[in-house]
């Protein structure tokens, strides 16, 4: 399962040169926080939230004149702050995230850099946006999709394992792998990409074995 099977593709995103009001107006006429800013070829320059504008709101109390920067919030960045367009803006380089990547890597993304949505790209291309939501929604797959990419996708197509190879179980999104391979090096992957897959829960492969401990033969090889 990758970002491109549960991005919506229906994204709205507006040019440098739009101004702050024209994002504040599309913000609250789709219900969203924020929107990717592209360029003339669908390239994404950066994304600009309504935190932008809430910032900006906050630090132009009416009386301030030609002291607002005297009221502006610590830390902020003023030169940002007297922007007028999305451009102007944004944050920039934008976090973005490819559409043929896994799910697993777009909540990585997310948590690592704080942020709520992501620009999804195609072919260098703005294609779509998924958000917090999209991949909550895709940790409530049932056991039986769970198993099903398990045992028809990751097994046999990213790893080259014959899917009668191993006995795979799924309940209450807890995956549990029995059976052997060639080497402690494979059977460490089978764990690592049951854990990638929306849904899972816990992983367990105690009961996985292998025919060949390779990092005990890396390790004797001479220098």
């Amino acid at each position: 399962m990758t970002v491109r099977d549960v991005m919506s593709a229906n994204v709205a995103a507006v040019g440098p040169d739009a101004t702050l009001k024209q994002v504040a107006e599309l913000l609250g006429d789709r219900g969203i926080s924020g929107v990717p800013v592209v360029g003339a070829g669908g390239e994404v320059l950066g994304v600009v939230s309504e935190e932008d504008i809430i910032v900006k709101v906050a630090s132009h109390p009416e009386s301030a004149g030609v002291f607002w920067r005297l009221f502006a919030p610590e830390g902020i960045d003023l030169d940002r702050l007297a922007a007028a367009t999305a451009g102007e803006a944004m944050s920039s380089p934008a976090v973005t995230v490819d559409a043929d990547v896994s799910i697993a890597e777009a909540a990585r993304l997310m948590v690592e850099h704080g942020v709520k949505r992501l620009p999804v790209l195609a072919d260098g291309r703005l294609a779509g946006i998924v958000t917090r939501a999209d991949v909550v929604r895709a940790f409530t797959r049932s056991d039986n999709e769970i198993w099903e990419e398990l045992r028809n996708e990751v097994l046999p197509r990213r790893l080259w394992i014959s899917p009668g190879q191993l006995a795979v179980s799924v309940e209450g999104g807890r995956v549990t792998i029995v059976g052997r391979v060639d080497t402690l090096t494979e059977a460490e992957l089978v764990e690592a990409f049951a854990w990638r897959v929306p849904g899972v829960v816990s992983v367990d492969c105690s009961g996985l074995d292998w025919e060949t401990d390779d990092r005990a033969a890396r390790a004797a090889r001479p220098k």
